[in-house]
């Protein structure tokens, strides 16, 4: 049986752990030669093993997808090894730290806007170069199911950043759509991940956060991933410009 992304090349950033580390074993398993992007050298080796056990193929390239510079790198070394790119995953992104809207500095509202907003449009630009010149490909944006609404929880430049960032794939998608680059997002629930599981540390907060999602547990990051795969593989062919909500329920109440 044929694999999904047989002879195809997908690059993953915030790949060493949680939903993008998931994505990057799920394109893996599917026959993907997978680019592994993190900041963190270690955990992002570690996918890459994950990956070659698995029987797939990868290499990992160390990046702070909020510099010009190292985005730049990290698509030099994508083309130089496997010499095009078909399916991306622009997954790398901080929460920042949750405070009234007023209490927010300058700087934190630079260190949550360049990461999560001017490195997605870092990776995109050049994503898209290198698939109109090769005649096409599929980019998924990690959004949020705050970039579709609100929350009192103190995060008001994180929903900013998710929210632009569904604009910025809506903008692109129709921009590149007939030169065969489709954009899609992806908004997730609460996911079990480390992150969550440090953010819910205080005596019955997780069980908060779970009494959110009429779906219950929350949601794991293998669940983000097969939306993920199935936005970037033929099966979507006609799917761009969407957001999808992978979020038990969340958004629908």
């Amino acid at each position: 049986m044929t694999k999904r992304f047989e002879g195809k090349v997908a690059l993953v950033t915030g790949a060493s752990s949680g939903i993008g580390q998931a994505a990057a074993l799920a394109f893996g398993r599917e026959g993907a030669k997978v680019v592994v992007a993190a900041r963190r050298t270690q955990q992002g080796e570690e996918t890459v093993e994950m990956i070659k056990r698995d029987g797939g193929e990868a290499i990992f390239v160390k990046a702070d997808i909020s510099s010009a510079a190292e985005v730049e790198s990290l698509m030099r070394a994508t083309i130089e090894v496997y010499g095009r790119l078909d399916c991306a995953l622009n997954n790398a992104g901080t929460s920042g730290n949750l405070m009234p809207a007023v209490d927010v500095s300058e700087q934190e509202w630079d260190f949550v806007i360049n990461t999560n907003l001017k490195g997605a449009w870092l990776c995109l630009k050049h994503e898209i170069a290198l698939m109109v010149k090769q005649g096409g490909g599929s980019i998924v944006n990690m959004s949020s199911v705050l970039g579709l609404g609100g929350t009192p929880i103190g995060a008001s430049v994180y929903v900013a950043s998710k929210h632009a960032l569904i604009g910025l794939t809506k903008a692109t998608a129709v921009e590149y759509s007939k030169q065969g680059v489709r954009v899609n997002a992806v908004c997730p629930g609460f996911i079990e991940t480390a992150l969550i599981e440090v953010a819910t540390n205080a005596p019955g907060a997780k069980d908060q956060l779970i009494a959110l999602h009429p779906i219950g547990p929350l949601g794991n990051p293998e669940e983000v991933a097969e939306a993920v795969t199935w936005l970037c593989s033929d099966a979507a062919s006609f799917v761009t410009g969407h957001s999808m909500v992978v979020d038990g329920g969340y958004i629908a109440q």
